[in-house]
This record gives structure tokens, sequence and C-alpha cells, in this order.
């Protein structure tokens, strides 16, 4: 509920009392689609904020605090179907507002590009649309998987319901290893050579029309899953819905893309995940 006063005031501003505010703001069409991703990355922020449709605060679960062992067994089975979902969405918003800023040069690179393809401007928004439907599928298909995941880890009492981290050190402290060695390996590296580099992304994947776009979109977040699905997955190390360690991360991603020192930040990342790992196992560190 959170955004949707902020998409009202903009709706407000742009169709104000100027009949031709609309017309014009038409014919920057680049400015608008920049302007509508920022909005959509706001949006998705807030409602992160707001307890991604969880209902509860940021730093809450989908369950009480304060129920039982057994209450909370009740409440799985009586509404398990509600809670998958919201679970599902959960994760789903979540991981569009940690990375669609990290992805935002290589949509504005293609929105760019659609404009100017011979006999595409029509078509342009569309195509990046469908873009940006593609990439948010494949986020989509990893959110469904690491929600039922975690549904998997709960009802093993693996992850703490306050929280919704692990219980375990020795399994936070795997995950951060597996994380780390990931960072350093050739298919992170590979990963991200593309993320870092939209232009060559485009110039080797392009495909016309609407289906092509939504084909190239997917690819993308192919792409973009095989570069972070490990660093997403260290929410269950500092607690899902934290959301320092939400920012956390997305600051990390985002510098792993932009910054010209991407690759030495993820290599000193990887190294600090290693070391962290060490500390984990041996108590010096609580999960």
């Amino acid at each position: 509920m959170g955004s949707l006063p902020i998409f009202i005031s903009t709706a407000m501003v742009l169709s104000g009392p100027d009949p031709q505010r609309w017309r014009r703001a038409l014919a920057r069409p680049a400015r608008v689609s920049a302007a509508l991703l920022v909005l959509l990355c706001v949006m998705v922020w807030v409602w992160v904020l707001s307890g991604a449709g969880t209902g509860m605060a940021i730093s809450g679960s989908l369950w009480p605090r304060d129920a039982t062992p057994s209450a909370m067994d009740a409440m799985r089975m009586d509404v398990a179907p509600l809670r998958c979902v919201i679970l599902f969405a959960m994760w789903w918003v979540m991981m569009a507002a940690m990375m669609l800023p990290a992805a935002t040069p290589t949509i504005l690179l293609f929105d760019r590009v659609a404009t100017h393809a011979p006999g595409r401007g029509k078509n342009e928004w569309p195509e990046t649309g469908l873009f940006l439907v593609g990439y948010l599928l494949l986020w989509g298909a990893f959110s469904l998987a690491i929600a039922v995941l975690q549904s998997f880890l709960a009802r093993k009492g693996l992850i703490e319901p306050g929280t919704m981290a692990l219980t375990s050190s020795r399994t936070a402290g795997s995950l951060l290893f597996c994380a780390g060695i990931y960072q350093l390996s050739p298919a992170k590296n590979a990963c991200l050579r593309r993320c870092r580099n939209p232009a060559e992304f485009l110039s080797r994947y392009y495909r016309p029309r609407r289906m092509g776009a939504l084909r190239m979109g997917m690819m993308h977040g192919a792409i973009c899953v095989g570069c972070c699905w490990l660093l997403m997955a260290l929410l269950f190390v500092g607690g899902v819905m934290n959301v320092l360690w939400i920012a956390l991360l997305s600051v990390l991603v985002a510098f792993e893309r932009v910054s010209r020192f991407g690759n030495s930040i993820a290599v000193f990342v990887g190294v600090c995940m290693i070391g962290l790992s060490v500390l984990v196992w041996a108590g010096a560190i609580s999960s």
C-alpha cells in the first residue's frame, strides 16, 4: 500500500493542468523510460521496507515471535498455501528491489537501441517492457526455488522464526564459505563480465521484435542469477528481512556491476567471506 500514493502523485504531476505535458514527455521516450524504471525501483523498495506483503515490519517474520512451536505448526498447517504464496512474493519483490538498480544500465541501453532501430520507434516501449518482464521472470524462478528452500528449512527447524536466519553456525559458516569460493570462481567471473558490459551483451545477443526482447531479458536475467545467486542465499545468514543486510548486499551487487574495480571487489569480498566463514565455524561470530 505504501507505493500507491507515490504512483498517484506521479500520475497527477504528469497529467496536470497543462494538456501538452503528456505530449512533451512522450516526445522524449528515453527520459520517460528512465523515469518509469526509477519509479519501479522506488515502489519495490517501499514494499520491501513495509514488509513485502507479509504484514510484518521489515525485521519481522511470517510467524509471530511469541508463538509457541505447536502454535506455529498449527498456523503452518492451517494457511500453508497462502503463506507459501506470500513467501514467494516476498522473495520476488526483494530480488527486484536488489537487482533492478544494478540492471538499469543494460535496460536503458536496450531502450536506446530499440528507439533507434530501423522501423522500431512505435514498438520501443513494448519491447523494453518485455525485456524487463523477461528479466524479472528469471528472478521469479529463482525466488520460487529459494522460497521452497526456506519452507523446507523452516519445517526442519533450521531457521529462526523471528529473524528468518539460519540457527546453525556450522550451516551459516558453510554457506559463507561456498559463497566466498564462488566469488573467486571462473563461473562468477564469466557472468560478472557479461553483466558489466551491457554493450557487449546487446551486440552479441540482440534479437529483433517483441519475442526477441523477451528472450533477451530472460537471457540477461539468467546471467544475473548466475552471478548473484549465492549472494542472495546469504540473506539466510544475516536474516531474510534484515534491512541492513539487504541494503549491504544490494550495494555490493551494484558496485560489482558499475564500478571499474568491480572484479577486484568481487575477489576481495570472496576472500572476506572465506575468512568470516572460519570465524563463524569457530564460534567467534554468531550467525
